[in-house]
């Protein structure tokens, strides 16, 4: 029972769960960049108003804010069993960065939602099927 709950035997553990948790958050933001991308491709092919691509914009922006969500679960999984003050060090500097990132990615969206609720206003020029389009796979509808 003591070696189960040894030290080492927690960090193995922990270190699985920290490159699962950053499996995943690389994953969340490959998909939303390969279906952003499929996106951007029927977008250009059939319109290329400024709103339709905003809206691809927003779509993509979702899937980074949620990937850099799991990557900073992972730095502080990192950090849970018995942290040096480097480690610790590190993990701030990472955190605000990436707490900087997904600060400014979500004003980007709120303001590419304005415009687009703004352009969906103006008459006759409101966004096309892409901004208004069902939701995708994060939800983004």
């Amino acid at each position: 029972m003591l070696d189960l709950l040894s030290e080492e035997y927690l960090r193995e553990v922990v270190s699985l769960l920290v490159r699962l948790v950053e499996a995943a958050g690389a994953l969340i933001i490959f998909v939303g960049a390969a279906f952003a991308f499929v996106r951007f491709v029927a977008t250009a092919l059939r319109r290329r108003g400024e709103e339709d691509f905003n809206a691809v914009r927003l779509f993509l922006g979702r899937y980074l804010t949620l990937g850099l969500e799991f990557q900073l679960a992972s730095d502080v999984l990192r950090t849970a069993v018995s942290p040096t003050f480097a480690q610790i060090g590190q993990l701030a500097a990472i955190a605000a960065i990436r707490t900087g990132l997904n600060y400014i990615l979500g004003k980007e969206i709120e303001r590419e939602r304005a415009a687009l609720a703004e352009a969906a206003q103006r008459p006759g020029l409101g966004p096309g099927p892409a901004a208004q389009g069902g939701a995708g796979p994060a939800g983004d509808g």
